[in-house]
């Protein structure tokens, strides 16, 4: 199976990606444009992803709904930032059978407008608040740039958090709060180191006062956005009219956030941590974590097969996602192939020797190590599992650090953003005219400005000398 991708990561690194995706049954084309199929592999990492991100939601008291996927374009104009920012990308709906609709309906961009207008009739009284609730559902944006599996489609898997507070305290902390557990998803669960902090006035979502984000680093050194956290203000409670009666019985406008992150995390753990050989999956994400492949003979086959068997019922009595293939019908060397193919952390193989000798031998796919160990030791495979788990972020941690690039010289973070060859991080002013020069000289956006306070690098921004205000990461992205 190996030998299908054709494209190595170091010479095309989207090239790579496709076929590694397709061959390894992760996702697949569908007959719509922009569309993905996600295929029951690939799927089942979004819903592991979704338990570990439910679980943390559930923890800070969020409670799980569901609202329309269609929204009335009154809905969507009302916060005139919102729409400006999605317009381009909006799909409309029209006609109802053979009808032309009254009023055109959006196919959910995003959900802030549709919920805001419940929360209006929900809210009355200060006791109503803290309002915490999410959704899991699809978005669809019209992307007119080309689309990439995960990372940027027309319709994408996603949650949407959007909680309402009596005071901006509490809205700005929960902001902080869920870029936070996202920082620990990514980094506990993908294995994806990241950098975090807000966007600058150009690239912060539409309608925001300000948005935190996530931010990873590539292999080729161009940044993608992880996931994201947006205190709203009163932007949206003024527009939907979200007001509540306070302990003062005085009408009082609430304050609002919204947070999301979608599959393209899973998209950019493929990017981080695969290798020409296929998927290389971090064991907490892993649909199989551990697969049994039997190698027998005629004379071997029942003793084999029944110490594999035995081999199973303990991984799984410890809770481990194990695999035991028996098929007949492919070669041991196939399936090796497959399962590096497919990323399992860990491959046991079970013979004739090994059943004699009352132990297993074992190859670690990341790193490609081979042990043999006594079928005691099998007792301890979590404690393996999370020692990869470990390992395989330390290693996208240093890979990370050696992207980063931080420069003083003007002429040098010109020639370096243009080229892609590394993140930038540099004093900038923050001035949104300076970023958008920025933009049109090298290509490149500003990512992200830290959310923990710095010394700056320079007492002058790195491109139009003004004063600097912050350390700034730049950088070209997909």
């Amino acid at each position: 199976m190996a030998d299908r991708i054709k494209i190595k990561k170091e010479d095309d690194l989207i090239g790579w990606y496709n076929q590694v995706l397709l061959n390894s049954e992760v996702v697949d084309f569908s007959d719509i444009k922009g569309f993905s199929v996600y295929r029951p592999y690939g799927y089942e990492m979004w819903e592991l992803s979704m338990f570990y991100l439910d679980r943390s939601f559930k923890e800070k008291g969020v409670k799980n709904a569901y609202f329309p996927l269609l929204i009335p374009e009154s809905f969507l104009s009302k916060e005139k930032e919102h729409v400006k920012h999605f317009n381009p990308e909006v799909a409309w709906v029209t006609m109802g059978g053979d009808s032309l609709l009254d009023e055109r309906l959006a196919v959910r961009p995003t959900s802030e407008t549709i919920m805001y207008r419940s929360y209006s009739k929900w809210i009355k009284s200060y006791r109503d608040l803290p309002m915490l609730i999410n959704q899991w559902n699809t978005m669809v944006r019209w992307e007119t740039k080309e689309t990439r599996f995960f990372l940027r489609g027309r319709e994408n898997l996603w949650q949407e958090g959007h909680c309402v507070f009596a005071t901006e305290d509490e809205a700005i902390k929960n902001t902080e709060d869920m870029i936070k557990v996202y920082k620990n998803f990514t980094e506990g669960v993908l294995a994806v180191p990241v950098l975090m902090g807000f966007k600058s006035e150009n690239e912060k979502f539409g309608g925001a006062v300000k948005t935190y984000t996530i931010e990873a680093v590539l292999p080729n050194h161009f940044a993608s956005q992880a996931g994201t956290s947006h205190y709203l203000g009163r932007n949206f409670s003024k527009a939907f009219d979200v007001k509540f009666l306070d302990k003062n019985n005085e009408w009082q406008y609430a304050y609002q956030n919204s947070w999301g992150i979608s599959a393209r995390a899973i998209g950019i753990m493929v990017l981080v941590h695969g290798d020409n050989n296929g998927l290389v999956l971090p064991p907490y994400i892993a649909p199989v974590q551990v697969v049994i492949i039997p190698i027998i003979n005629e004379k071997s086959e029942a003793s084999v097969i029944g110490y594999s068997q035995k081999i199973y019922d303990l991984l799984k009595s410890l809770g481990v996602k194990v695999k035991l293939d028996e098929r007949r019908e492919y070669s041991p060397g196939w399936k090796f192939n497959e399962y590096e193919m497919k990323g399992v952390p860990l491959r046991i193989e079970v013979g004739e020797n090994e059943v004699k000798a009352d132990k297993v031998s074992i190859k670690t796919r990341f790193n490609g190590k081979k042990e043999e160990m006594p079928f005691e030791a099998l007792n301890n495979i979590s404690e393996k599992l999370s020692q990869i788990q470990s390992e395989m972020f330390a290693r996208a941690q240093s890979i990370m650090n050696s992207a980063i690039k931080v420069e003083k010289n003007r002429e040098s973070f010109i020639k370096t953003l243009k080229s892609g060859s590394d993140i930038v991080k540099a004093a900038w002013c923050g001035n949104p005219v300076c970023e958008t020069s920025i933009d049109k000289e090298t290509g490149a956006s500003s990512r992200l400005i830290p959310m923990a306070e710095e010394e700056l690098i320079d007492k002058k921004c790195i491109f139009c000398d003004d004063p600097a205000k912050y350390n700034a990461y730049f950088g070209q992205s997909y």
